[in-house]
C-alpha cells in the first residue's frame, strides 16, 4: 500500500505541474511514478511520458516508452500512432507510414493517423495517396481545419484549382480568421483569375496577421499587374513597416519604384534587400526592371 500511495502521489503532483505548463517538472514526477513497481505496468503513464518526452524533443526516450506500451498491449493503437509521430519527427517517413498503418489496422477510425500519414506521403511526393488519406481523415472528422487546408494546398499544387478553392472555402467556414488559410485562398483565386476576390483574401490575411510578409507581397503584385504602381508601393511600404527584415518586400518595391522613375529610392531599397539576402545582387544583373539602377551596383559593366 505504501508503494501504491507514493505512485499515486507522484502522478498527482506531475499532473499539477503539467496543468501549469511546467513540463520538465511534470516529467520529473511522472518518472518517479514510472520507477515505482506499478509504473512500468501502467500504459496510460507510459503514453503520457512518451508524449511529454516528444514535447521536449527527447525522441529516443519517447520511442522507448511507446515500445514498452506496445509490449504490454500489442493492440494499443495510440502507441503505434505515437511511435509513428516520433519516427516522423526523426525524418524516417517510410517507417512512420508503416506505424500509422498499424494504428489504423487496430482502429479503423483513427483520424489523426490518416492525417499524419497523408502529410508523410505529401512530403514523399506521393500526392495522390496523400489526397486519399486526407479525404479519409475528413470523412471521419469533417471539421478538421488543417486537413482541409492541406488538401487545398495539394490540389493547388496539382493545378486542380476548383477543388482547391472548395477545400479552402470549407476550411474558412471552420476558422474564418486563420491568416494562412486566407492567404492560400488569395493564391487560389488569383490562379482562377478572380483578382478581386484574391485581393479581399490577402487584405483579410494581413488584418489577421500583419507580420506575414507574403500577404503584402502578393497583394501588391496584383496592383502591379493593373499598373496601379502607387497603390502597390503603399502596400509594400506597409509590409516593410511590419516586416523590416523581409527581403522580398524591398526587392519588389525597388522594381516598382524603377517603373515610376524613383531611382534613388529604388537603389536604397535594393541595397537593403541585398544586405538581408546577398544573393539578390545576381538578380540585379538579370532583372530587366532593375536596369535603371544597375549602374549603381556594376559601374564598370
Amino acid at each position: 500500500m505504501i508503494n501504491d500511495y507514493k505512485y499515486r502521489s507522484y502522478k498527482n503532483i506531475a499532473s499539477m505541474f503539467e496543468e501549469k505548463g511546467e513540463t520538465l517538472k511534470s516529467i520529473s514526477f511522472y518518472e518517479k511514478a514510472y520507477n515505482e513497481s506499478f509504473g512500468k505496468k501502467d500504459i496510460e503513464l507510459l503514453i503520457k511520458l512518451a508524449l511529454l518526452y516528444d514535447e521536449v524533443d527527447e525522441l529516443d526516450k519517447s520511442e522507448n516508452m511507446y515500445n514498452q506500451a506496445i509490449i504490454l498491449n500489442p493492440k494499443e493503437a495510440r502507441a503505434y500512432y505515437g511511435l509513428g509521430t516520433v519516427k516522423d519527427n526523426m525524418g524516417d517517413l517510410t517507417e512512420a507510414i508503416n506505424l500509422y498503418k498499424k494504428a489504423i489496422e487496430i482502429d479503423h477510425d483513427y483520424e489523426k493517423a490518416y492525417f499524419f500519414m497523408a502529410n508523410a506521403y505529401d512530403e514523399l511526393g506521393e500526392k495522390e495517396v496523400a489526397i486519399e488519406n486526407y479525404l479519409k481523415a475528413i470523412e471521419i472528422q469533417p471539421m478538421d481545419f488543417w486537413a482541409h487546408v492541406n488538401l487545398a494546398s495539394i490540389y493547388e499544387e496539382l493545378n486542380n484549382n476548383e477543388e482547391a478553392l472548395e477545400e479552402i472555402e470549407t476550411a474558412l467556414i471552420i476558422n474564418s480568421n486563420n491568416y494562412l488559410a486566407l492567404f492560400n485562398a488569395g493564391v487560389i483565386n488569383k490562379k482562377l483569375g478572380n483578382l478581386s476576390e484574391a485581393k479581399e483574401y490577402y487584405e483579410k490575411s494581413i488584418e489577421s496577421e500583419p507580420f506575414y510578409g507574403y500577404s503584402y507581397l502578393n497583394l501588391a503584385l496584383l496592383y502591379k499587374i493593373e499598373k496601379e504602381y502607387e497603390k502597390a508601393i503603399e502596400i509594400l511600404s506597409n509590409g516593410i513597416k511590419h516586416n523590416p527584415e523581409e527581403c522580398s518586400l524591398y526587392y519588389n518595391r525597388a522594381c516598382i519604384l524603377c517603373n515610376v522613375g524613383r531611382l534613388e529610392e529604388a537603389e536604397e531599397d535594393m541595397r537593403k534587400g541585398i544586405r538581408i539576402y546577398p544573393k539578390f545582387i545576381e538578380y540585379v544583373k538579370r532583372d530587366k526592371e532593375l536596369r535603371p539602377i544597375k549602374e549603381f551596383f556594376f559601374a564598370n559593366d
